[in-house]
């Protein structure tokens, strides 16, 4: 048997944190309208220019277009990716 404060305790402890994440959740999530907004793709011309580093400002129709024109190569099944040098220490 559980004792009476115990059960008040538990059910106290219960209900706030229901009601503290309602409410966080409530202040951490994005608007409906933004959510929306979000869904639907935006044409590549109303985008703004990407800033590429040591390259410049370019647009996304730009880089569309480079992409198209010199896709990546593909990769070997199986090949593993080429480390990543991070550093050049000892």
């Amino acid at each position: 048997m559980l004792n009476r404060t115990g059960v008040i305790f538990c059910s106290v402890s219960l209900v706030l944190t229901v009601a503290v994440c309602t409410v966080g959740f409530s202040l951490a999530a994005l608007p409906r309208e933004t959510i929306a907004a979000s869904k639907r793709p935006a044409p590549p011309e109303t985008l703004p220019e990407i800033d590429l580093p040591g390259f410049g400002k370019v647009t996304v129709i730009d880089l569309m277009g480079y992409y198209i024109d010199n896709p990546p190569a593909p990769v070997a099944a199986g090949a593993a990716p080429a480390a990543a040098k991070r550093f050049g220490g000892c």
